[in-house]
């Protein structure tokens, strides 16, 4: 009886110690929203983020649903508390809306995020 109340209590204390010393990915906001923008203009903008978990945050993948859009993660892991970017890059050549979604893979609690942008990218207008 004494050996399966030790293997509970070690069991208990692993499990314990593995879910509460782990990372948390906080976005600012999950959608950013271009407006109408002309086109050729600056298509990049920033995601920022915090790390609000316990232990370092490794994003590990970011894809994007389109070769349109091109996201770049941080390189480096992220502390606990410390703030970093995922910057997207869109394709502004490309006139019509914009209805991208980009996928942030981590080791964090919750392991997969979706982020999107939006806007509208318009011709430029004819000077004669």
């Amino acid at each position: 009886m004494k050996s399966y109340t030790y293997i509970t209590a070690i069991v208990f204390f692993i499990t314990y110690f593995t879910v509460s010393a782990q990372a948390e990915i906080t976005f600012e906001t999950d959608v950013i929203d271009y407006g109408t923008i002309k086109k050729g203009d600056d298509g990049l903008r920033e995601f920022k983020f915090t790390n609000t978990g316990s232990s370092p945050l490794f994003i590990t993948q970011v894809r994007s649903s389109c070769g349109c859009t091109i996201p770049k993660k941080p390189s480096d892991s992220i502390m606990p508390g410390a703030e970093e970017v995922i910057k997207v890059k869109y394709d502004t050549s490309r006139v019509g809306p914009i209805r991208k979604t980009i996928s942030v893979s981590s080791n964090a609690v919750n392991p997969v995020v979706a982020l999107q942008i939006k806007g509208l990218v318009e011709e430029l207008e004819e000077v004669e």
